[in-house]
């Protein structure tokens, strides 16, 4: 319950940041981080999710997941990924909604997630959830996520 509402809280911040999005109109902004999170879903599906992660990511980026303080910095995520083998492991998404400040360099998008992989018998495991990533403006003018979270429990399948 508590991680429940440290989550809401999280999020009802980052929605309280954005308060002034739904009174712009830079809908080409959205429409960029709607075809940049698309684009990052692709390349995870085609080159793994590590690769996808590290190439999308901000220099500073937070990741927060589940039982596990935020981890902060591309460097840190990538060594956290060493452990971590994404053969035989497949994670995309399709983002539902994208929104951007007034500035037009922070932006955010959400959407559901689905990850398969085999388990030990070779049994296929498909599990669905949601996320939101948090986008700014790099110094190339490129969208990059400095914040990622998700929760599992749209279901699992076999």
């Amino acid at each position: 319950m508590l991680k429940y509402l440290q989550k809401l809280i999280i999020i009802a911040g980052i929605s309280g940041a954005f308060i002034q999005c739904s009174n712009s109109d830079n809908s080409y902004a959205k429409q960029e981080i709607l075809n940049t999170d698309k684009a990052f879903s692709d390349l995870s599906k085609t080159q793994g999710m590590k690769y996808a992660f590290l190439e999308y990511a901000a220099e500073d980026v937070v990741i927060l997941r589940e039982n596990s303080f935020p981890q902060v910095g591309k460097i840190t995520m990538a060594e956290r990924f060493k452990s971590f083998s994404d053969t035989g492991f497949v994670l995309t998404w399709e983002p539902q909604f994208a929104d951007v400040a007034a500035s037009g360099e922070l932006g955010y998008s959400y959407g559901i997630f689905t990850s398969s992989s085999k388990d030990t018998l070779g049994n296929l495991l498909v599990e669905k959830g949601t996320y939101v990533s948090v986008w700014k403006k790099d110094d190339e003018d490129r969208w990059r996520f400095v914040l990622d979270t998700g929760n599992e429990g749209l279901g699992k399948q076999q």
